[in-house]
């Protein structure tokens, strides 16, 4: 089957074979896995060899191949280079995002790539860009209608291959208000949040372009209760807004409202607790665990 995905940004709109309602994989994906076998086999290399050469495991590598995995975006390119593919691969990761994200969340995820600044207000979970694996594969487990395994790993692998934002150079601007019921919710077990929040004090230490902040529940009222929101600021200076609720998602790009939400994001962050005392917070709860 096909699926027509229009871009929120843009007019344009791409005609991508979509995986079947049997789960196979779609088309596009048997196409990648064909391309990285035939230049592993043209650069004369075996399966193991190649996995070798990636640092990756024999079978992953044959997974890849099968289309039985999405190749993570690190590895297309890495292969491109090992394979001297000549930029065939590496031309195959939008192809490969498309296969991972919803249209409604694709074109934020290639534009936060390149932001100049990442802010969020969350009121239910820890940002998706500062989750562990672990607490990203309970989150998942708890979807209803629920997942399949093999959708579980899609969605994990997935939103771990967006943190590499965090560390890139030059990084990004980032700013995260959250809810501090986000913190009494431990999600994955007591063992993993802790570990969820271990991770978060570790961020908040070592990325000096971070700000993390807890919203106290204390707070009687605040600017933020019209619900979460994740904001951006693009390379070319452009304002964005991502809303999420229940009736769906909508992306404000109309500058005067996008402003208007930057401006209300401030007044959040001069609400919330400081990052000082918001790490006291969080090394509280984590030796509640």
């Amino acid at each position: 089957m096909t699926r027509e995905t229009r871009s929120t940004f843009g007019n344009v709109v791409r005609t991508v074979v979509a995986v079947g309602t049997s789960g196979d994989p779609s088309q596009v994906r048997r196409l990648v896995g064909d391309l990285i076998r035939i230049h592993r086999v043209r650069a004369g290399l075996t399966q193991r060899d190649a996995s070798e050469k990636l640092l990756v495991s024999e079978s992953l590598m044959g997974a890849y191949e099968r289309a039985e995995r999405i190749p993570t975006m690190d590895f297309l390119r890495n292969a491109d280079q090992a394979f001297d593919a000549r930029g065939a691969l590496k031309a195959c990761v939008e192809l490969m995002d498309e296969e991972k994200y919803a249209p409604k969340i694709l074109n934020w995820v290639r534009l936060e790539r390149l932001a100049r600044v990442i802010s969020a207000y969350e009121t239910m979970l820890i940002p998706g860009l500062l989750q562990t694996e672990t607490y990203a594969l309970a989150l998942y487990k708890t979807r209803v209608p629920a997942f399949t395994e093999s959708e579980i790993e899609r969605h994990v692998q997935a939103r771990l291959e967006r943190q590499p934002v965090l560390t890139r150079n030059p990084p990004p601007r980032l700013g995260f208000v959250v809810e501090e019921s986000v913190l009494d919710r431990p999600l994955g077990g007591d063992k993993a949040f802790k570990g969820q929040l271990l991770h978060l004090l570790e961020c908040m230490g070592t990325l000096n372009h971070l700000t993390f902040q807890i919203m106290p529940t204390k707070r009687h009222t605040h600017a933020g209760l019209n619900g979460p929101m994740k904001l951006m600021a693009t390379e070319e200076g452009r304002s964005l807004v991502f809303v999420e609720g229940q009736g769906g998602d909508t992306v404000i790009s109309k500058p005067e409202r996008a402003s208007d939400l930057f401006d209300l994001f401030g007044t959040l962050r001069a609400q919330a607790l400081t990052p000082w005392e918001t790490a006291e917070l969080i090394e509280r709860k984590a030796a509640q665990l």
